[in-house]
């Protein structure tokens, strides 16, 4: 992997997505550097303040095993680097799919048609005894397990409401 300076980064990486245009996957990867003489590298808290040191972001670029750089970005060049680098990635990405509405449509649809069955009654009719006796048991049944879906979809919605109110007062 070759590590190059900011401009040579974002020439490269303009090239590249011009050479995917059609087809191709490109990998970025972000992540902060560390040092390698450091024996905890974990991130320090904000209680942790007394860590005065300035950490450069490393930014990866690969396209498969073919094509590999990276560079590395101070954080006193980085507002700079990431408006050349947004800029870049803004006019780049205009080929990419659009989601599939039409799944989310269907399944919206049919939650609302389960929603509408479940608000109206089963209709038990049909005698006791006699002919017909085993539709109107059927009939009482389907009765029974509506009433249960109501009360399971009710507790559901009250589930939902409280985590929305507790999520409200947390923030």
């Amino acid at each position: 992997m070759q590590l190059v300076d900011n401009d040579t980064f974002l020439k490269q990486l303009a090239a590249l997505f011009e050479k995917t245009k059609a087809q191709g996957s490109i990998w970025i990867t972000h992540k902060r550097l560390t040092y390698d003489d450091e024996e905890n590298t974990e991130m320090k808290t904000a209680e942790d303040v007394e860590d005065d040191k300035e950490y450069p972001c490393l930014l990866r670029v690969s396209v498969g095993t073919k094509e590999k750089f990276s560079t590395r970005v101070l954080s006193s060049e980085l507002y700079s680097f990431h408006a050349s680098y947004g800029a870049l990635l803004k006019s780049s990405m205009t080929t990419l799919r659009k989601r599939d509405k039409k799944r989310e449509k269907q399944r919206a649809e049919a939650a609302a048609a389960k929603k509408k069955k479940l608000s109206e009654a089963v209709v038990v009719n049909g005698p006791k005894r006699g002919n017909g006796r085993k539709k109107r048991q059927r009939q009482v049944k389907a009765a029974i397990k509506r009433e249960e879906a109501i009360k399971a979809a009710e507790k559901r919605e009250k589930e939902k409401e409280g985590k929305r109110k507790q999520a409200e007062i947390g923030a």
